[in-house]
């Protein structure tokens, strides 16, 4: 154990987030059938674009490492996103379901952001530059995105529910 160092702790973490990505992908279409707000299905449709070209950059991250790229089982993403699944099924058909799935979608974004923040600092630490770029433009994206969800809760789901 002694002998692991941080280039081992970056390339785990980014198989995490990897993984975390692809399950995204998955979930995504999922919420945004059961999403009754147009606006909140259209964010859901948008950001499930971008999570696949998200994809594409952590594998180009993987190829200028010279590895393979491999997930690594995140219990973090499948926790939050299992409450994104109770809450599709507890709330089916009532008003609060629109924000509880914005809420949850929120909480995927929140991870995301802490990962993809402690990814780019262990890049820079690392002179990964090429990989500096990509989880910059990604960081953007997630950041944008949960910007996005906030303004459409404060602005209209959250009242309409109330």
């Amino acid at each position: 154990m002694a002998d692991k160092d941080l280039n081992d702790l970056f390339l785990d973490t980014l198989k995490d987030i990897y993984y975390a990505e692809k399950q995204i992908y998955k979930a995504l279409p999922r919420m945004a059938k059961a999403a009754s707000s147009d606006q909140l299905r259209a964010a859901f449709e948008k950001h499930h674009v971008e999570t696949e070209e998200q994809i594409d950059r952590l594998e180009q991250i993987f190829e200028a490492l010279g590895k393979a790229a491999r997930g690594k089982k995140c219990d973090a993403i499948e926790g939050i996103l299992d409450e994104g699944k109770e809450i599709m099924e507890e709330y089916a058909d009532t008003p609060a379901l629109d924000p509880g799935l914005l809420a949850a979608a929120q909480a995927v974004e929140h991870y995301e952001i802490s990962r993809y923040g402690t990814l780019k600092t262990w890049a820079a630490t690392l002179g990964h530059k090429d990989a500096i770029k990509l989880i910059d433009l990604t960081l953007a994206e997630e950041k944008k995105t949960d910007d996005a969800l906030s303004k459409l809760a404060t602005s209209a789901l959250n009242a309409q529910a109330a």
